[in-house]
Formats: structure tokens, sequence, C-alpha cells
């Protein structure tokens, strides 16, 4: 490089400083202004879809190219605390929802967006509470999707057993020893990731418990975990263990998900964001989805529909990029966003108006609309340490192995909420 008029020393120095701002997010710029953002998210399954949805954010943003850098889900926390304190961290980051998010906001790490970002008039309330800070009531996200949790059957396996969806539980568990019988596990499952049995306890025992009105009673110090109700919630999952895979505990998500899709079990129960996922595997499944009926001594007398806020996209307070970033999060409030979320993504957008062509996402969503149920644990319990989901994966986990009775579950995690829980 040659620098004239004396001014050498300077454009050097200008260099090197362009440099050190360019780095220290991870994101890069050109002479010309075109600047990089580095996104990162814990949807590594999704890499292919974004990479399409970013390429039409670059179509109506030249200036702006979005490298998107998925991690694995269950690492993706350490590495994203660590990432937005130093250099090479992200410039925008998909964050957890609720009592996720705090300890990111609590300490300074992410950029309130209010005032900010106008497109964030485009979601309801209930939304934006899912990355809004405990303390200071501000909003540091931009609602992505939430998600629902239920029971997807192939419908070609139920024909050939000649099995209906259930409506009542006794049905549901006739059915599930027909397939048995002939040789279908009846529920894939995964007791490897441990985070997924809280979402299958209330899949199949939120109606157990009592659901939402449970919910309030608790946020009001009028029930406990240790109430009758809530052990014999728990301790659903013991009773379906038999039409569970004989190796459940070695398997992980994606184990149960490949499980299902090539046939080898009818049910399994899953989140929304699974949809594409599942499909990616097989193609040709032809799916279907169910709640499950109410159990014995249910509280509540019809199916619920568990769903929550489930990931948002903030601000990374240290991106040498911030004005490039909030045209990204501007893009992201919009209703084209929103159904690019829903139709190629096939998860549901939170964005208002925006609806899925696809029939099962909608599917999910009216029944949720109709009959919601939260997920208890994400929603409300994850505001402390010890989290309420880790003390319930890991008491369930060893319930399922036979280490722990459902009411010793419910006592741990009653002990170890109220070391940091107020009503």
């Amino acid at each position: 490089m040659r620098a004239r008029n004396g001014f050498a020393v300077l454009a050097v120095a200008a260099l090197m400083a362009a440099t050190a701002a360019c780095t220290a997010t991870g994101s890069s710029g050109d002479d010309d202004g075109d600047v990089t953002l580095s996104v990162w998210s814990w949807r590594p399954e999704d890499a292919a879809v974004y990479k399409q949805i970013f390429a039409k954010f670059h179509d109506s943003h030249p200036h702006i190219t979005v490298d998107f850098k998925p991690y694995k889900s269950t690492e993706y926390n350490t590495i994203l605390s660590t990432g937005l304190t130093q250099a090479g961290g992200p410039d925008v980051a998909q964050l957890r929802a609720y009592g996720g998010a705090q300890p990111l906001i609590e300490a300074g790490n992410l950029v309130p967006l209010e005032g900010k970002v106008a497109g964030l008039s485009n979601f309801e309330t209930a939304s934006l509470d899912g990355i809004r800070g405990k303390k200071d009531g501000k909003v540091y996200g931009v609602p992505l999707e939430m998600s629902t949790f239920q029971i997807y059957y192939d419908k070609d396996i139920f024909a050939k057993h000649q099995l209906q969806p259930p409506t009542t539980w006794d049905q549901m568990i006739s059915a599930a020893k027909t397939l048995q019988a002939g040789g279908v596990t009846p529920f894939a499952a995964a007791g490897k990731d441990t985070w997924l049995l809280p979402l299958y306890d209330d899949t199949f025992a939120a109606t157990r418990y009592g659901g939402p009105d449970f919910e309030k009673k608790l946020l009001a110090g009028q029930a406990k975990f240790t109430d009758p109700e809530y052990v014999a919630a728990l301790g659903v999952l013991n009773e379906l263990k038999p039409f569970f895979p004989k190796d459940l505990m070695a398997l992980g998500e994606a184990d149960a998900q490949t499980l299902f899709a090539t046939g080898k079990a009818a049910m399994i129960p899953e989140g929304s964001f699974a949809l594409a996922p599942l499909k990616a595997i097989n193609p040709k499944l032809n799916l279907g989805v169910f709640n499950a009926p109410p159990t014995p001594g249910a509280l509540v007398d019809r199916p619920l529909q568990v769903g929550w806020v489930d990931a948002s996209y903030g601000l990374n307070t240290k991106s040498a990029h911030q004005k490039e970033a909030l045209e990204l999060l501007e893009w992201m409030s919009t209703a084209e966003f929103g159904q690019l979320v829903a139709d190629d993504l096939k998860q549901v957008s939170l964005v208002k108006g925006v609806q899925s062509s696809d029939p099962l996402l909608s599917q999910m969503v009216q029944a949720y609309q109709k009959d919601p149920t939260p997920y208890l644990m994400l929603v409300d319990f994850r505001y402390g340490t010890p989290l309420g989901s880790d003390l319930q994966a890991a008491g369930l986990q060893k319930m399922l192995l036979g280490q722990q009775t459902a009411a010793q579950v419910a006592g741990d995690i009653q002990n170890g909420v109220a070391q940091w829980f107020k009503p």
C-alpha cells in the first residue's frame, strides 16, 4: 500500500483502527461500506434455510451480508455467554426466552430495543414478555417464534394397524399396546437429552395437575410442587415408560426423530420446531398431530396444548456495526420475515397477521389458541438458580431409571425452587 502527501503513518493507523473495529465482534467491512454481520443461533438444522432467508435480506440491503453461525443447542448457552463478552462474538444473537435471557440482560450484554426497532409494535405484549428484562421491563429482542409441543403420529402406520388418533387416555394406551404387539415402538422418545423430559411431562400430564390454573396457584403461593396432583402428574411418565424405546436413556433427540421418521416408531412427542427436521429425514412422512387426552384423575377434562415464546434475536452491546445490526432486526420484525419463518423454517411466527401455509402448524396454533397451557418450568421457573427445568429434568431421569419416586422428584423441585422463588 502506498500513501501520498506524507500521510503514510496516518493511513496505516487508520487501517489498523478499522481492522480492530471490524474484528471486535467477528464482523467485517470493506472500503465501500459493505458490512458482514455475524448472527449466532442454536439451530444447526436450520442453517440451509437461514442462508436462503438472509440472501433475501441481502437483496434489499445489498450493503449487508449475514454470516449465520449455528452451534449445538446443548452447548449454545455457554458459548454465547462467553462470546458476548469478548472479541469474535456475534453482532446479533438468538436468545433464549424468559429467565434464560436474564443473565445476559443483567450483565449488560444486550441492547434494549424499544425506540430503536419500530417493528416491535408488530408483536403482541405476551410475545414481547418472553424477552423482557425482569428488573427493568425493557425489551431486548425481536421475537422469532413460539413453540408448541404435541404428539406427532405416522398416519400410514396408524392406518396399517386400523388406528385413529385417540380421544381418551384408554384409547391411547390401547393403541400403544396394539402397535407394540405389531412390532412397532409406540412412542419415540429421548432420555439422554434430559431437557425434553419436562416437556414430555407437560405434554402428557398437564391435565393431571391442572395446567394454567395450577400455574396461577403456584405463582400466588397457593400451591406447591409437592401437592398430590403435581406428584401424580410426574408419575405419568413412569406409566408410559413401557411404551418408550427400550434404550430410552441412550437416545438423544436426533435419534428419537430418526426412529420415528424411518417408521420404527408410530408416535413422537415433539415441538412444532421439529416439523422441518422430521420432513428432512423422510420427505414422504404422512404426518398428523394430536394432544394427549386427559389422564385418569385429571383436573382438566380436555386436551391441553403446551406452548411458549421460544426465541428472539438481540443486539450485542459490543457489536461494531450497531446501525446495520438494527437494520437486520428491523427487517426481522416485518411480515416478510415472519412469513419466511412460517413457510420456510416451518415455525410459528409471532408477527401479527402472519399465517402458516402448513396445515399441521396451523392445527398446532389453533389448538394452543383454544386450550393453552404453558411450558411451566421455562415460562415461570428459570429466573433463579437452580433452574426449575434442570431440577425437573434430572429428577425425571432418575425416576425413569428407578432411582427416585415421583414424590422424591417433587420434593427436590420444591426445595430447589424455594431457594430463590418468592410468590
